[in-house]
């Protein structure tokens, strides 16, 4: 008995530990397992799923200290019971995820040894044989080293387990198993053998036959029976071959766009599986890395789960100067683990990945006749230009004169300067800019956000916009622009509506405001269709209703009313 018992020890010891260790090579990974079956329709315990990192942590750092403990002798009651309880409730997990067919995959042994529900049950009752010899002759797990020497090694598997989780948890798996590792193809992830397996089906047809159901077995041919057909049962006896990589797709518009970028030559891919649960602090430097690559010829695009919307606020607010793409949420979840993490791609082989920690690890390199993606010169200058359009008028909205001072000293005015005629000095750059934007409207039109970036390309917007005179000629090119999304389209709602108000027409969005000397005080200038406005205004891209913007505008007390042009007028 002491040889089986030895026997047991080494088997469910080395067993634990390795599992363990390939769990905590990916924490993370497993945690999302656990999501699985937390989730409604599995085991219902939606409450833990915040939790599910957490859980994880626990389960793989418990399961690699009890197969140290047992190797070592260690505790031998506590471990002992600790692996019949562990054992008993994942026999259990896997004979109900096998039975009802819950979790196809129960991550036993992360992505390194994929198992099916039923060789997970199999492999669980086996070990369960094993723990149960342990747990009844425990006598006979004789310890190793003494007391204090065995304390030890435990206390630095514990010390090494929370260094293990730290280093994949801020950076990615030290060993990566899916099939999204560095140095693997995608398109080649995606392809199917031409001897590869094919599912077998079988098919249950049913017919009423002289009163009675009769059920007629083929494999997928009708077959020929008399009487009247009532249905027919699908089921899937054998799999077919399943590609490692089937659920990877770039889309957007409807449109698939795998194959047009899997076929770049260097392509940076941000991924952001959710947006709702992204670290924010990782598109810092996102957006510098992605700006250096595009500076350097690289294409860069994103990939998330989320809404389109979703994607496009996180753009504007981070000023990522690429578009995203849809990919599913479990398939991105296994590219990388990071959120957001980082992909160079050569024509679909992924050669570098790296967690958003990482990014500066990323080497990008200057491509030969590779055409940059933005135009930094012309960047630079708009830059320039931006800060120009707004020098004055800082000063100008300046609450009081000590808020002044204080904001001219910042910009390095003198104090003539800034206590001179703002309004005067502000006009002569706004006059010098224009002519600058001017000469780019004629040579390339507006300079968006493919060509500059963002924010950049409201620049050249600001600059029409604070050149009321100009806004008729380049009204057009602007809705061009908006058009095409190169800019936001609430600044050409904006332009638009300055526009018709210095026309003395009605606005559409409702964005234009004035305030008379007279009776008339504050107001918001007629609108066009005013029971619609809050619709159009919502389709533009604005987030307040004319009642709240109208508030922003003019005070809390405002209280907005709608108006015609002739009551103006009066």
């Amino acid at each position: 008995m002491k040889i089986l018992v030895g026997i047991s020890r080494i088997v469910v010891g080395i067993l634990f530990i390795f599992s363990g260790l390939i769990k905590l090579n990916d924490p993370i990974g497993f945690s999302f397992k656990l999501q699985d079956y937390f989730a409604p329709g599995v085991l219902d315990l939606e409450f833990l799923i915040p939790y599910s990192l957490l859980i994880a942590i626990f389960i793989v750092i418990f399961e690699v200290l009890l197969g140290v403990m047992l190797l070592v002798g260690y505790l031998r009651k506590f471990t002992v019971w600790s692996l019949l309880l562990m054992i008993v409730f994942f026999t259990f997990l896997t004979f109900y995820s096998a039975y009802f067919n819950k979790v196809t995959d129960c991550g036993c042994f992360g992505d390194a040894i994929k198992l099916t529900p039923w060789e997970s049950f199999t492999k669980d009752v086996i070990l369960l044989v094993f723990i149960l010899i342990l747990f009844i002759w425990s006598k006979h797990i004789t310890p190793f080293f003494t007391r204090n020497i065995r304390s030890l090694i435990i206390f630095i598997g514990f010390i090494a387990c929370l260094g293990i989780t730290y280093h994949v948890l801020m950076h990615l798996p030290i060993i990566d198993f899916r099939p999204y590792k560095i140095g693997a193809n995608i398109q080649e992830g995606m392809s199917i053998p031409n001897d590869a397996q094919k599912p077998v089906y079988q098919y249950d047809w049913k017919f009423k036959v002289d009163g009675e159901e009769k059920i007629v077995t083929t494999k997928g041919d009708y077959p020929t029976q008399k009487g009247e057909f009532l249905g027919v049962e699908t089921t899937e006896i054998q799999a077919g071959y399943v590609p490692p990589i089937h659920d990877f797709t770039i889309e957007r518009d409807g449109q698939n766009y795998v194959d047009k970028f899997l076929n770049e030559e260097n392509l940076i891919v941000v991924v952001a599986y959710n947006l709702t649960k992204s670290e924010k602090d990782g598109f810092f430097p996102v957006s510098d890395i992605t700006n250096e690559a595009l500076k350097k010829g690289y294409k860069v695009i994103g990939l998330s789960a989320s809404s389109k919307e979703r994607t496009q606020t996180l753009a504007d607010r981070y000023k990522l100067n690429f578009d995203f793409y849809f990919c599913d949420e479990t398939t991105l979840k296994t590219i990388v683990r990071s959120n957001p993490g980082v992909l160079h791609l050569q024509n679909g082989t992924i050669k570098q990945k790296v967690h958003w920690n990482d990014i500066n690890t990323l080497k990008l390199q200057e491509l030969d006749g590779a055409i940059p993606q933005l135009d930094f010169n012309l960047k630079k200058r708009l830059d320039s230009i931006g800060v120009l359009d707004q020098r004055y008028r800082k000063l100008m909205q300046a609450k009081d004169a000590e808020t002044r001072a204080t904001l001219g000293e910042e910009m390095g005015l003198t104090p003539e300067e800034y206590n001179g005629d703002l309004w005067a000095m502000q006009t002569v750059l706004d006059s010098s800019n224009m002519l600058f934007v001017e000469k780019v409207f004629k040579n390339m039109g507006y300079p968006g956000k493919t060509t500059v970036g963002e924010p950049t390309n409201t620049v050249a917007w600001y600059v029409v916009q604070h050149n009321p005179d100009k806004i008729p000629e380049y009204l057009p090119l602007i809705k061009e622009a908006g058009k095409n999304k190169e800019i936001p389209f609430r600044l050409v709602a904006m332009m638009e509506d300055r526009y018709l108000m210095n026309q003395g027409k009605p606005q559409i969005y409702g964005t234009q405001g004035r305030t008379y000397d007279d009776e008339r005080g504050n107001l918001i200038w007629p609108i066009e269709n005013p029971e619609t406005v809050n619709e159009r205004r919502k389709e533009a891209g604005f987030d307040q209703t004319i009642e709240e913007y109208a508030k922003v505008l003019f005070g809390d007390d405002f209280e907005y009313k709608a108006l015609t042009i002739e009551a103006v007028k009066e």
